[in-house]
């Protein structure tokens, strides 16, 4: 098939971007969307041309590294599909496809369709994790947990963080992801003793790299290429109120204290 791409070009952050066309030909249908993209840098690469950067690595829909916007959609067309395993059988010959990067101000442009995610690797690094020690890995079933709360956990895992959330919200809300990293661990008997700090940190962290609130509009969740629910972001909305509560009980019992 032969294609009319769009596809927005960024020298940097600090330049301005814009639309050039290009043609794609003789794509096979077979072809995954990032190696469509191949054969077209190779002809601008052959022509002497900078070849579009975009992100990739593992190109098995796993590490959550690709992803640009394609004809207005995160990661393309199709349903819980990352870009890289999105086929080019989701289009007709003489298409015109519009690809850009994401949009966020968290996300800016490193160049093309490469974004600077970082801004998620700094909520992690804030609360993501646990640290308690747990010496040596235990028995498997040493610790028990309700089916329950590991099937949850292992729905709220299942994020790559790939950024579709951001990018399909209008107002560029990062809840989602940071409502899958809060659920994981809090569904777990060893994430409970850092259970309220993390809310609290990974949501500030979340609002200083300037995401936007959430406001119920649900692409977040239709965006997503795990199908991450919804539902996580009413637990953390829960757990932060919480948290809160929590936190202003020992500040005034702090005061009294002193007093």
């Amino acid at each position: 098939m032969n294609l009319t791409l769009q596809v927005w070009r960024q020298k940097d952050a600090g330049s301005k971007g814009r639309f050039v066309t290009y043609r794609a030909t003789d794509i096979s249908e077979h072809m995954s969307f990032l190696e469509m993209l191949d054969v077209v840098n190779e002809g601008l690469i052959e022509r002497g041309e900078d070849p579009i950067a975009f992100d990739h690595d593992c190109r098995e829909g796993i590490c959550g590294t690709c992803g640009v916007m394609i004809n207005g959609f995160p990661h393309g067309p199709r349903p819980r599909t990352t870009t890289c395993q999105l086929h080019m059988r989701e289009f007709r010959n003489e298409d015109i496809v519009v690809i850009e990067p994401w949009r966020a101000t968290a996300f800016p442009v490193v160049k093309d369709l490469v974004v600077d995610r970082s801004a998620f690797d700094r909520i992690i690094a804030v609360g993501g994790f646990i640290s308690a020690p747990t010496g040596s890995a235990p028995e498997a079933n040493a610790i028990p947990v309700a089916k329950e709360n590991a099937d949850l956990a292992m729905d709220a895992a299942a994020c790559i963080g790939c950024g579709a959330c951001v990018a399909a919200c209008p107002n560029a809300s990062a809840s989602l992801f940071v409502a899958a990293k809060v659920a994981h661990l809090a569904q777990f008997p060893q994430g409970q003793p850092e259970r309220w700090p993390r809310v609290l940190a990974m949501t500030g962290q979340a609002d200083g790299e300037g995401f936007g609130g959430c406001t119920n509009h649900g692409e977040c969740e239709a965006a997503c290429p795990k199908g991450i629910p919804l539902q996580f972001i009413g637990e953390m909305n829960g757990d932060y109120l919480r948290a809160t509560l929590r936190r202003g009980r020992r500040r005034s019992a702090a005061g009294d204290s002193a007093g």
